[in-house]
């Protein structure tokens, strides 16, 4: 479901109808305004009195502009709401940064320790969910075309928005503001999913790392990799980076570029600016192709 008019959730149903609401109008004041001008080309028409041109300025120019604009008001201004109040009391919040060039996602439960993964959110259906946002260097925008409105992403500042998901699904999230070179690379996952398996899903998502003692995990000890990411269970800790205690069981990797293979995690690991140009991650194309595959395959078995 990757169509910006598919709608999957409340949010994006309200934002549909106001569009097509608005392009009726729009066609509406476009099919008179070409009558006019038709009218006003013809070589041979009546003149207009003073009073009927009066009219014209005052129903046309004044009146009609006043009624559409107010009506677009009424219908708007409650969906706009909706998506910008607080979630009900008790409701799932999802805390996601925005950062050049990924978004780190952290779920927060009460009496619970943090969980974060990165570039992808994990959705309840019929639930209203609040995302907290956040930006650590410059302005992003949050926005799940399918699902709900955008929303700012402002250094120092806290933005909200309440997502309302309808329909289970997977859908494209994306960056609506440009924030650097690897903008257009800045995509993420939003997977709906029943409640019940979204529970189990986060439980999943709490547990340690299985911890592995192959050539991989033995390659990730010894190349630094744990300076910048964090693998629970293991001696890694680190923050800079994506955390990847789960990344195996992610849909995609770096950002939402490539498929979560264990190729594309090889060819990320060992040339990260040749997929996201700008990318801060350090490249590993100095390791042996064996030894990249080690690291690949160590990294797709976090589950």
């Amino acid at each position: 479901m990757w169509s910006t008019l598919d709608a999957g959730g409340r949010g994006a149903a309200e934002i549909t109808s106001l569009l097509a609401i608005m392009t009726a109008g729009a066609a509406i004041v476009w099919l008179i305004v070409t009558m006019l001008a038709i009218h006003a080309s013809r070589l041979h028409r009546p003149r207009w009195s003073e009073r009927a041109g009066v009219s014209l300025i005052v129903g046309g120019g004044v009146a009609l502009p006043l009624a559409v604009l107010s009506g677009l008001l009424v219908i708007g201004v409650p969906a706009l709401s909706r998506q910008l109040n607080a979630a009900p009391s008790g409701a799932l919040r999802v805390h996601v940064s925005g950062e050049q060039w990924w978004w780190r996602v952290t779920y927060q439960q009460p009496g619970a320790a943090a969980i974060e993964l990165a570039n992808e959110l994990r959705l309840p259906r019929g639930q209203a969910i609040e995302i907290v946002l956040t930006s650590v260097d410059v302005i992003h925008s949050f926005w799940i075309p399918s699902l709900a409105g955008k929303m700012d992403m402002i250094p120092g500042r806290v933005t909200r928005l309440t997502i309302e998901p309808e329909r289970a699904g997977t859908y494209r999230g994306v960056c609506a503001e440009y924030c650097g070179a690897s903008h257009a690379r800045m995509g993420f996952v939003a997977e709906v999913v029943e409640p019940d398996a979204f529970a189990e899903w986060l439980a999943a998502q709490a547990r340690p790392a299985s911890i592995a003692d192959n050539v991989g995990a033995r390659l990730f000890a010894s190349s630094g990799c744990g300076a910048c990411h964090a693998v629970r269970g293991t001696a890694a800790g680190a923050s800079i980076g994506p955390d990847l205690t789960h990344v195996g069981s992610r849909l995609t990797v770096a950002g939402g570029v490539l498929q979560n293979t264990v190729d594309d995690l090889a060819r990320f690991v060992g040339h990260p600016a040749a997929v996201k140009p700008g990318s801060l991650m350090p490249a590993f194309g100095g390791l042996p192709a064996d030894d990249l595959r080690a690291l690949a395959i160590y990294l797709k078995g976090l589950q």
